[in-house]
């Protein structure tokens, strides 16, 4: 067994302390993973602090993981040690059901293995994520990270990159389309910087001003603000595709309203609680209202070569793993530009 060293949380209000805790010996397809950088996504603190009701404790949070590869097993083809690679929200899947076998292991029939807060495939074999200095992934669920990207800004990339790449994607977003993006966080600044080189033209939805000329750098053409009544109704019927970033409940009836024709709004934020939707606001006008959750990994490693290619990254702030409690509460208040990421080097202080 491997010694690893991380950070849990015993239990629903323990909140994160030093663990040790056992990863196993590489299998013959398995790399063995120094983790350079874990990045903070909201979903760690929901599962930490028991909001979505189905956290198994202890818990080692983390799906945004950077590291290189220092060891593998003797089946292992696609690294070898040095690499710059990544793991991402699951670490395995059945591999056989007809999700598995289209390249979207994440709607996997049997249940995607999660990287934390989950079993392995023998059902018992608890998994630990990425606030540790190591991890053993197989191969096939590991991802190759472009050397020309920073690390620490690539590591948001495995989990907001993916969920907000795949649904532009999917409903094929292209030049010359209106494209809302709702919410400017983690999730939301990753849509605008992606909408944005897909050639769309995006608009930055919230309920402040505040983060105007924020939304400008990152891409974005215009400015809505959705609690000013003049706004929104100048705005009505002129979208095309809304990319809905918002964790907490709010009102996607508005939203429904700015859509053209046939549009569709992706929601790829998870509130606590159901959101109530009006049918007219669907019927009237053809619209849809869908959700999308990550990539599998061929996707997602399509995402990571745009964005090498691109040279779009995570905007972030780099924290010792010291901090990390504080940063969960400064996520929850929006104070971050725009994803925490952990330093693992700061383990061994």
């Amino acid at each position: 067994m491997i010694k690893a060293q991380g950070y849990a949380a015993q239990n629903a209000q323990s909140g994160l302390a030093p663990f040790t805790f056992d990863r196993r010996d590489p299998r013959d397809h398995d790399v063995v993973i120094q983790i350079l950088y874990s990045g903070i996504c909201h979903s760690d603190i929901h599962q930490v602090r028991n909001e979505w009701g189905n956290s198994i404790f202890p818990m080692v949070p983390g799906h945004e993981i950077v590291g290189r590869v220092t060891g593998k097993g003797k089946g292992v083809t696609k690294f070898r040690e040095g690499d710059l690679v990544g793991v991402g929200c699951f670490v395995d899947s059945c591999r056989e059901c007809g999700s598995c076998k289209e390249g979207v292991e994440q709607f996997c029939a049997a249940g995607m293995n999660v990287t934390y807060n989950g079993f392995e495939r023998d059902g018992k074999t608890p998994t630990f994520g990425g606030y540790s200095d190591v991890i053993v992934t197989d191969e096939n669920y590991v991802l190759r990270v472009p050397e020309g990207i920073d690390p620490a800004a690539a590591a948001p990339l495995l989990c907001a990159g993916i969920t907000t790449y795949s649904p532009l994607r999917h409903w094929k977003v292209s030049p010359g389309q209106r494209v809302g993006v709702v919410g400017l966080g983690g999730l939301g600044h990753m849509g605008v910087k992606f909408a944005a080189s897909f050639g769309a033209e995006v608009t930055v939805i919230s309920t402040s001003a505040r983060k105007e000329a924020d939304a400008r750098r990152l891409g974005a053409n215009q400015f809505l603000v959705s609690t000013d009544p003049s706004a929104m109704a100048k705005a009505m019927g002129s979208f095309d595709f809304i990319l809905d970033t918002v964790s907490a409940t709010h009102d996607v009836n508005a939203l429904l309203g700015l859509l053209r024709r046939d549009g569709t709004i992706v929601l790829v934020g998870a509130p606590e609680k159901p959101l109530p939707i009006a049918a007219f606001g669907l019927v009237m006008g053809r619209k849809t209202l869908a959700g999308s959750l990550i990539g599998g990994i061929a996707e997602t490693q399509e995402m990571l070569d745009y964005c090498g290619e691109k040279g779009i990254a995570s905007d972030v702030e780099v924290i010792p793993m010291q901090q990390v409690n504080e940063a969960y509460d400064r996520t929850v208040k929006g104070d971050v530009r725009y994803r925490f990421v952990i330093d693992m080097k700061s383990l061994s202080v």
